[in-house]
């Protein structure tokens, strides 16, 4: 028996050596350049090979990948790992299959691919010498692709689909169009079909889409909403609340678009904390009673918290707005309005309903607000247990500039609503008189 072990442990051990390929890697980078030259698209790609699974590696002594032997393996892994699964659109016409122009293996420590210019100088170079030492799961695959366009000047669109590549990938793309000005994305696994140089019309609409869905996914936001106006049902009341939380939540979107937000680390988790202390002061303020004058005071304060709440949605996609920015944080904006107003349809007639025919308006509206309360005071412990982990920064000169302009803007908007309460009655105030007289 144990000579039979023997052979078979002679045997495997002899066996050469072969790529694991089946281990998913957890974080992989993916780096690409996309550049229209003609009727030539040019799409440049970097990939760790550890990605490239299920490959069978030629190697030499010591399991070093064989470099001399290893192109036509490098070939079927930009094949079947990248050009296989990215779908490349000119308008709604999906691309024909690419030609591989080049592939070759790099070090992880090469930095060709920080600028196009040299990361296409890089793969059309010298490839690394035969014996360079380097293990197929250490090394890097850069590829050049070819993509047949009718112009360098039609619409682009790009479906990355390399989410397969890891659990969780990154995605960094660099779009060069004909203008030079680079657009970039960087991104998370797969966004769907990208327009690489959206027009106005395209920023607009996705970003009209993505404020109408994020405040209907947003369940604070929808209970902070929902506070604002289970004691305020009559038009005239809605139309003074809801306005007051929509200008001073675009008034901190609008800031933190252009860079006038803190960008540490403990501001998210801070502003997070604030949502949930507005949606608990909001359902206390039910259940205590509510004053109107009060309320729009009030949700004017808190518009501001969940306007940066809404800033952290947004920041991370104004990178698809291409050079439509302030379109783009205008469809956002609508977007956000219209989740709130069809919020308002379904919410105000069911209240109405209840309170009529279930339970009396006053009690209806403190048992609702406990309930929301009680979820309130849950997300803020929550919240601030994890704040707690984050240290504040000392109070020096940057970080005052950056609340003195930030302040400069509130006031400027501020005032000007304080402007309009005070003049609007005098003219309702003359325009009386006039009828008298």
């Amino acid at each position: 028996m144990s000579k039979w072990i023997t052979v078979f442990a002679v045997f495997v051990l002899s066996l050469p050596a072969v790529s694991g390929a089946h281990e998913i890697p957890t974080d992989v980078t993916v780096r690409v350049f996309l550049k229209p030259e003609g009727r030539q698209l040019r799409m440049l790609v970097r990939v760790p090979l550890s990605a490239m699974r299920d490959m069978s590696v030629p190697t030499r002594g010591g399991g070093y990948l064989d470099l001399g032997r290893a192109e036509p393996v490098l070939r079927d892994a930009a094949s079947l790992w990248i050009a296989d699964y990215v779908e490349l659109y000119e308008g709604d016409r999906l691309l024909s299959a690419p030609e591989i122009d080049s592939v070759r293996v790099s070090l992880p420590t090469d930095r060709s691919f920080e600028r196009y210019e040299t990361a296409i100088a890089h793969i059309a170079g010298l490839p690394l010498p035969a014996d360079t030492e380097i293990y197929w799961d250490q090394g890097v695959l850069d590829a050049s692709f070819n993509y047949a366009i009718e112009s360098d000047e039609s619409e682009l669109y790009v479906n990355p689909g390399l989410e397969r590549l890891g659990i969780r990938v990154i995605h960094v793309i660099r779009f060069i169009p004909p203008d030079g000005v680079v657009r970039e994305f960087d991104f998370p696994g797969n966004p769907g079909r990208i327009p690489l140089d959206p027009s106005w019309f395209e920023a607009t609409f996705k970003f009209v889409e993505l404020g109408f869905f994020h405040i209907l996914d947003g369940l604070d936001h929808l209970l902070f909403l929902f506070c604002l106006v289970i004691p305020f049902r009559r038009l005239r009341s809605l139309v003074v609340i809801i306005t007051s939380f929509t200008v001073a939540h675009s008034i901190t979107l609008i800031a933190s678009a252009l860079g006038l937000a803190p960008d540490e680390l403990w501001f998210p988790p801070l502003i997070e904390t604030l949502i949930a202390l507005s949606i608990l002061y909001m359902a206390f303020e039910n259940i205590v009673g509510p004053n109107l004058r009060r309320r729009w005071v009030i949700t004017f304060g808190f518009g501001l918290v969940h306007g940066f709440g809404f800033s952290f949605v947004l920041r991370q996609t104004l990178q698809f707005a291409g050079s439509h920015l302030a379109a783009s944080l205008f469809g956002f904006n609508v977007g956000v309005e219209l989740g709130q107003l069809l919020v308002l349809l379904l919410t105000i007639p069911l209240l109405d309903l209840a309170f009529r025919y279930v339970v009396s308006e006053r009690m209806g509206t403190i048992l609702l607000s406990a309930l929301v309360a009680h979820s309130a005071w849950h997300w803020m412990s929550e919240r601030v247990g994890h704040l707690r982990q984050f240290s504040f920064p000392a109070l020096d000169g940057a970080l005052v500039v950056s609340l003195m302009r930030f302040a400069m803007v509130v006031l400027i908007f501020a005032g000007g609503l304080w402007l309009w309460s005070v003049f609007r009655p005098n003219r309702k105030e003359k325009s009386s008189v006039g009828v008298e007289e």
